[in-house]
């Protein structure tokens, strides 16, 4: 229930905000701007592993690749990834964070009301007595941002929403990386397996040529004990591969959100895919091109706001309220009423607290420092995945070449051993050198290829992706 102030104390209150408001423009000196603090740092004016192509990288990168499975699987993926839809509901609560920030800025208005009946009977020798009583205020409470703490906040909000934003990205183009390179390497490991499968048929051939020269009586026990051995450990070879192609086809079905008992991948060669070569542009450039950089310097912004909060503490805070309210003497009634208006200003200013506040302050610039730190190392890092995917991709590529021509003359070698052991000019040992020659260049032209493959996501996903930050 409010009643009206006295003349002399409206007075007061009316002289008591700009007393409020002087004493806290005195403490002004103390507020200093705040520094932005970067890394230094010198750019390479080029890479030193030439770039492999001159096209551009585009966002929808993986079309390059000719593979229309590969296109629904990356859609699939950002449709239903639960990793991508932790980093969206982060972008969600970011932005739930701002519009918080934002309305310190304004006054907050609350308004309140009551109505209440009492009897009090107080014995035989007095009569009893009623009250009834019905009240409402409204009030309006407003901090003024004289030291850019409130609007400091908004702005670190902004630059953490900014960042999050960025981190939606950076999943995004993790995500797309990932379930290219797991259907890679499932149709790697289908490769791998039917090579050794077809080396498989190839010992076993071996094997029955050195049987019926051991029944003739043109090989010996020992030559078909060794032949045996490496038919059984052909064999062998295959269940492991078998096992590692279905785990990483349920690895594949997790980031596509899906049951990991129901993916159906379809076997493809990688004859049938095209390998992208795509320009890596300027180094300078790499700074606006990769999301996870965009997203340490806003971070970095956001640092900046939290030591311009932490300075602006240690100074006074100034705030304003008014309330306006009405009051009768009857029940859920408001007629005649007793109004009464206030008006305060107030000030605060902490005078001791161990040290707490000036503590704050030491650890947001130590956490801004530290940031520095890890916008500076990230660069670096950004600069090293870069040089390194332009050189793999180089180097696969000539690698691949090479192991083609080790399987083509490893054929060879195998037909011509098997011709001469057949006609007795050699011996068991040539034929087993033959075949291990074989086996062996022929699964690590799996591999390379799969290396390339490999080489190539790791430099879209060094390059950003064909993202760029917005100006």
């Amino acid at each position: 229930m409010f009643t009206r102030s006295a003349p002399l104390t409206r007075r007061l209150r009316c002289h008591a905000w700009p007393i409020a408001l002087i004493a806290a423009c005195a403490f002004a000196g103390c507020a200093t701007p705040i520094d932005r603090v970067r890394p230094t740092i010198e750019l390479p004016a080029q890479w030193i592993e030439a770039a492999p192509g001159a096209l551009a990288l585009q966002r929808d990168w993986w079309r390059s690749f000719q593979s229309a499975e590969l296109e629904q699987l990356i859609a699939a993926a950002q449709a239903d990834s639960p990793t991508l839809a932790i980093a969206a509901e982060r972008v969600q609560q970011a932005e739930l964070l701002v519009r918080n920030a934002g309305a310190t800025l304004f006054p907050s208005v609350g308004i309140g009301g009551g109505a209440g009946a009492q009897r009090n009977d107080p014995g035989r020798d007095a009569s009893a007595r009623n009250s009834e009583s019905t009240s409402v205020s409204l009030g309006v409470s407003y901090e003024v941002d004289l030291w850019g703490r409130l609007s400091a906040g908004v702005t670190g909000a902004e630059a953490s929403l900014a960042a999050s934003r960025y981190d939606l990205e950076s999943a995004r183009l993790s995500l797309a990386t990932g379930v290219a390179n797991a259907y890679f390497q499932v149709l790697a490991l289908r490769m791998r397996l039917v090579i050794a499968r077809e080396n498989l048929a190839i010992a076993e051939r071996v094997f029955t040529i050195v049987d019926s020269r051991y029944r003739n009586g043109a090989a010996s026990a020992l030559d078909v004990s060794r032949q045996r051995i490496t038919v059984l450990a052909q064999r062998a070879t295959i269940e492991p591969l078998e096992v590692q192609e279905r785990q990483t086809v349920t690895a594949l079905a997790v980031l596509l959100g899906r049951t990991p008992q129901t993916l159906q991948v379809a076997t493809r060669s990688f004859d049938d895919f095209a390998i992208p070569e795509v320009s890596a542009a300027l180094p300078s450039a790499l700074l606006v091109r990769r999301p996870d950089l965009a997203s340490a310097e806003a971070q970095l912004a956001a640092a900046d706001a939290d030591v311009t909060v932490a300075r602006a503490a240690l100074l006074p805070s100034v705030s304003l309220s008014g309330t306006v309210g009405a009051a009768t003497a009857s029940l859920l009634s408001l007629a005649n009423p007793a109004t009464s208006i206030g008006l305060t200003a107030s000030l605060a200013q902490t005078l001791f607290d161990s040290g707490r506040l000036r503590n704050n302050v030491a650890l947001s610039e130590s956490t801004r420092r530290q940031l520095v730190e890890s916008y500076r190392g990230a660069i670096y890092t950004a600069l090293k995945e870069v040089e390194d995917a332009l050189g793999n991709l180089t180097s696969s590529r000539g690698q691949e070449q090479a192991q083609l021509a080790i399987r083509d003359e490893a054929q060879r070698a195998l037909r011509l051993a098997e011709l001469r052991y057949r006609e007795g000019a050699d011996d068991i040992t040539t034929v087993l050198d033959a075949q291990r020659t074989l086996f062996s260049s022929l699964d690590q032209l799996a591999q390379l290829r799969l290396a390339r493959l490999t080489a190539a996501l790791n430099l879209f996903m060094a390059l950003g992706g064909g993202w760029e930050r917005p100006s």
